[in-house]
């Protein structure tokens, strides 16, 4: 009963992934990016429709240059800053974290590097109302394609170690650091924390 009780609060806490994740739950630095990840996917499913159909879907394209405007570096930001760094000093080699981050952050790298031109596509496409060229639909599939190999990467191995290796401190540490980075104000830490 109490399992059942736990699995039922977890989905009325989890987001639909088109709305931007809900700040209460910075408190749970790891649940917030897992939720994060949740919100990425949506939006790469939105950016494939982009790049996939025939006619411009104006609201889609306005939401996912809401979302790499506005949300994407935050998260990028917390990975680097924060996450990445913790990681690579909590976990021994035989854990390979160096090997998984590099990974990621190849990924995020090339998503980078493609996104001034998926901006520019989907301003470009509002402004004209005019559909995408195949180049811009190729630059999009390829963006979604990165964003997706870096979710996967962090979803099936590093969210699991970290829950694993990070302490209370460093989650505390992570959840004040992403509160500040999205203009919150910092949790206090606890002085027995770990």
């Amino acid at each position: 009963m109490k399992g059942q009780h736990s699995s039922r609060a977890q989905q009325v806490r989890r987001g639909d992934g088109l709305s931007p994740t809900e700040a209460s739950l910075l408190a749970t630095p790891l649940d917030f990016l897992s939720e994060d990840h949740l919100r990425e996917r949506q939006v790469c499913s939105m950016i494939d429709r982009l790049a996939l159909s025939g006619p411009f879907d104006p609201s889609a394209a306005r939401a996912v240059l809401r979302f790499v405007n506005e949300e994407l570096n935050l998260h990028m930001r917390d990975d680097a800053e924060d996450l990445f760094p913790m990681l690579a000093r909590r976990c021994p080699v035989e854990d390979g974290i160096g090997r998984v981050i590099a990974r990621i952050c190849t990924d995020l790298d090339e998503a980078t590097r493609l996104l001034p031109g998926l901006q520019a596509a989907l301003v470009r496409g509002l402004d004209t109302g005019s559909g995408l060229a195949s180049e811009d639909r190729r630059l999009l599939t390829r963006f979604a394609c990165h964003v997706r190999r870096h979710l996967a990467a962090e979803n099936a191995i590093l969210l699991p170690i970290a829950r694993a290796r990070l302490t209370r401190r460093d989650l505390q540490q992570l959840s004040s650091h992403m509160r500040v980075r999205r203009g919150w104000a910092p949790i206090a830490e606890a002085p027995d924390a770990d």
